[in-house]
């Protein structure tokens, strides 16, 4: 990514300390649910976006990376402890955490991985009760609440 160039798409860590752009649309989006994701990313699935590593850039801070295989390695906020990349060593291509992109409903996963651990109970997640963070707190305690997350932009 050049500098001139202005990014299709933008995100970062949940503190702000490590920024990204990506150039180009990403078009091969996925979820996958296998055991390593679901331990990297603390959740039952990873989502991802992969993307040229020509059309990527870290646009401020720099990710710490940590060795998940002999051939991946995953990279995280040492501020915050976010998760934002998987990546094959070497490899041409970066993924990119689909919930840390400012604008995640862009990012639409179109396939999933790693199936032989998908836990059961994830085919129903669109059928369970729900409810919004306003009705889950009321009014009340939403107007203490102080977010010290960064916004969803530069």
């Amino acid at each position: 990514m050049t500098e001139t160039s202005k990014p299709v798409l933008t995100g970062g860590c949940q503190c702000g300390a490590v920024r990204f752009g990506v150039m180009t649309a990403p078009t091969r989006i996925s979820i996958c649910h296998c055991r390593m994701c679901q331990k990297a990313a603390g959740a039952p699935f990873a989502s991802f976006a992969d993307i040229n590593k020509t059309d990527f850039a870290w646009t401020k801070g720099q990710p710490s990376f940590f060795r998940s295989s002999s051939i991946a390695e995953r990279g995280f906020c040492a501020a915050c402890g976010t998760p934002l990349s998987f990546g094959r060593i070497d490899g041409d291509r970066i993924e990119i955490m689909t919930g840390a992109f400012d604008h995640p409903d862009r990012v639409i996963p179109t396939r999933q991985f790693g199936t032989e651990s998908r836990l059961g109970w994830v085919v129903g997640i669109a059928n369970l009760p729900s409810q919004t963070t306003q009705q889950n707190y009321g009014p009340e305690k939403m107007a203490t609440i102080v977010s010290h997350q960064h916004p969803d932009h530069d």
